[in-house]
């Protein structure tokens, strides 16, 4: 079962929630939410992706329903394709897990503006 559409709203609306989000449109209309610069949620066509701690990447991305996020596996991000393993908490606990992770990269001011 694919992703129902209003899923990609819900999951855009509470991830441009959360402290220090931007929200912007790349490559021709792949909807994306970052901080500091640093994306961390990407809603495309194919799914619902962001990044995960490098420890669940591949038990995550092996589940019904997920996959190693296209272009960005290498930097330990998942794809949701279907509603088959996770629920849409755990969805949003993952978007909110990916922000945590990016902020973590970015410099000490940055880090702390948004902590």
């Amino acid at each position: 079962m694919p992703l129902p559409a209003i899923l990609f709203d819900e999951m855009l609306d509470h991830a441009r929630a959360l402290p220090g989000a931007e929200y912007d449109v790349k490559w021709g209309g792949t909807r994306v939410v970052s901080i500091g610069g640093k994306m961390f949620l990407v809603c495309g066509e194919a799914g619902i992706s962001y990044k995960v701690d490098d420890g669940d990447f591949l038990a995550l991305s092996g589940l019904p329903g997920m996959r190693p996020a296209p272009y960005l596996a290498r930097a330990r991000w998942v794809q949701v394709v279907s509603l088959e393993a996770l629920a849409p908490d755990d969805i949003r606990r993952g978007i909110e897990r990916s922000r945590e992770l990016v902020l973590g990269k970015l410099p000490k001011a940055q880090r702390q503006a948004w902590s």
